[in-house]
């Protein structure tokens, strides 16, 4: 497989060095060719989230489908303005000149999606590739069978197969594609895997974006919109079942406020999927029975207060409320990944900056309140990949917004003009002129050289 995998990396190389993948016009018909695949395979795309996830088509159409559709279409918007020449000043000691950032493709880039949003998380950074004008090899998540075997038929039918390629499988092909050398990798996934993914890009020193995740906080002050917080919170938590990097993993709230705000969630978890969200066909599926039960685990000897019912033949775990579990327990160390959500109240909201800042840094962040100054505080006194102020997750909306995380959540960041960056080599360019050729720089030196450098810089 090896030997394979080197013969396709080399093929991809070769066809990148014959500088095909330049042209604007070649990589805007990439780029319309995976919309078209996407927008024409729409229901065969919608089937495989819902086998993999069980999915509903609006959830699938929002957070994968669409979300892909927008990101091409934001591309091809302003794909002819990323690629131009990025001017830059130039200093008095160096004129006549002038200087900028030639914006070139890195070459042949590795892109290893997640299981848990399989069509947009694997092809939402290939646009970015295929907008930087590189070559690239694409590795869905085994986990999501159906929607990885969808993509392996389909890429090749739409794309040039002679700069892109798909593949499939478990541990050893990952382990197998990570023995060739490319230009950048980028992963979607866990931490520990990032960490093997790190190690082997660092034989080749190959440059890695690492989208991880973490414990992403919500902070709910009493000041906030009760109806709209407890809506967006079940809406951020609960799309995909609690799948989400971004989702918020732990609410933190004052005692005086939990009753409340527990109350709020609840009614909100009924309204959205009923009395019981098992039957509903808007709640999601967990990947398989392996996190079922990892999910299972956290739940032991834990105070649940909503939920916790699981249907291990339908991979189904309701939507489920802890309050106040052990700072220790693995509820509260590990990322969730799933649909529980804990409840840790404290005296003061103000205590939130310091509970947090003894954590790994998150992917995301949340607040809900109207105080200005507290959103402040929080904005300046914490450090997140991202922070939503007021709504869950809706920064993904926002094409102009960066997604990455700091720190244990991640390094380097795509989305929009972000990704063509991240999958681009700014190339420095300084030009100069002849006419104009002082000797203040050339031996012999002099005092009066010496006078006139100091002047100049």
């Amino acid at each position: 497989m090896s030997v394979e995998m080197a013969n396709l990396v080399t093929g991809l190389r070769s066809f990148y060095r014959s500088g095909a993948t330049k042209p604007l016009n070649w990589r805007r018909h990439q780029l319309q060719q995976l919309l078209s695949m996407t927008q024409t395979h729409q229901q065969d795309i919608v089937q495989a989230l819902k086998l993999d996830l069980g999915k509903a088509e609006q959830e699938s159409w929002l957070a994968e489908i669409g979300f892909l559709e927008d990101d091409i279409n934001h591309s091809l918007k302003h794909l002819q303005k990323w690629t131009k020449p990025r001017k830059l000043s130039t200093p008095m000691v160096a004129q006549p000149g002038s200087s900028w950032l030639q914006p070139e493709p890195l070459g042949v880039v590795l892109i290893i999606g997640a299981w848990n949003y399989p069509f947009q998380l694997l092809l939402a950074p290939l646009v970015a590739a295929i907008a930087a004008g590189n070559c690239a090899v694409v590795k869905p998540s085994e986990l999501a069978v159906h929607t990885s075997a969808l993509i392996a038929s389909l890429l090749p039918r739409y794309l040039d197969r002679q700069a892109y390629a798909v593949v499939e499988g478990g541990v050893q092909e990952t382990t197998d594609v990570l023995t060739q050398q490319f230009d950048h990798i980028l992963y979607t996934g866990g931490e520990t895997v990032g960490k093997i993914i790190m190690k082997a890009a660092a034989e080749h020193l190959t440059p890695v974006t690492l989208e991880l995740g973490g414990k992403s906080p919500c902070i709910v002050a009493s000041d906030c919109d009760l109806d709209v917080t407890a809506a967006r919170i079940v809406w951020s938590k609960w799309m995909n079942a609690g799948q989400t990097c971004v989702a918020p993993d732990y609410v933190l709230v004052e005692h005086a406020f939990a009753d409340k705000l527990i109350q709020a969630i609840q009614n909100k978890i009924t309204v959205f999927y009923g009395h019981n969200p098992a039957d509903s066909d808007d709640y999601g599926r967990i990947i398989n029975p392996r996190h079922l039960a990892r999910l299972q685990s956290y739940l032991q000897d834990q105070d649940v207060i909503f939920g916790g019912q699981v249907d291990e033949q339908q991979r189904y775990m309701a939507p489920t409320l802890v309050r106040n579990p052990a700072i220790d327990s693995p509820l509260m160390r590990e990322e969730i990944f799933g649909p529980i959500l804990p409840i840790v109240s404290l005296d003061n909201i103000a205590q939130a900056s310091d509970f947090i800042n003894q954590r790994a840094k998150p992917l995301a962040l949340y607040l809900y309140s109207r105080s200005e100054s507290l959103q402040q505080q929080i904005l300046t006194s914490t450090s997140a990949g991202s922070v939503c102020i007021n709504d869950g997750m809706m920064f993904m909306a926002n094409p102009d917004l960066p997604f990455g995380g700091v720190g244990n959540s991640g390094m380097g960041r795509y989305h929009g003009r972000w990704g063509f960056d991240t999958f681009s080599h700014l190339k420095a360019v300084m030009k100069r002129s002849t006419w104009f050729d002082v000797n203040w720089r050339y031996p012999p030196f002099s005092a009066g050289k010496m006078k006139l450098l100091k002047m100049i810089k």
